[in-house]
């Protein structure tokens, strides 16, 4: 395993492991926030091993995820606007909650052990 990739790996377990922190806590903006970074590490793992890069920007993200995985590209579609809103508005536990599933669900996709 290359070192971008073990990288990559403890970002997502980090992430989750704080948004479900946060999720206890009733920290539901933060807990989107951290949730959907693992998402996204998720999403540049993905791309490290079946592209070859990591994506330098959310735009190259989706573009490649929009193009080549779609099916995970529809999970960060659907989300990115809860993690947007977590800057600016009150966000509730069932949209927390919703992301954190996603996460496992994409997760599961690729292959990847939260625990």
């Amino acid at each position: 395993m290359g070192e971008k990739e073990q990288l990559l790996e403890k970002n997502v377990k980090e992430f989750y492991m704080e948004g479900n922190n946060a999720l206890k806590r009733n920290s539901y903006n933060s807990a989107v926030s951290l949730f959907f970074k693992a998402l996204a590490v998720l999403a540049d793992l993905l791309i490290l091993l079946k592209e070859g890069y990591i994506p330098k920007s959310h735009t190259d993200r989706f573009k490649i995820l929009k193009q080549r995985h779609f099916e995970i590209y529809k999970i960060l579609d659907r989300d990115f606007p809860a993690y947007q809103e977590s800057y600016s508005i009150n966000l509730s536990k069932e949209v927390a909650e919703e992301i954190k599933n996603d996460v496992r669900k994409v997760a599961e996709k690729i292959g990847f052990r939260l625990d």
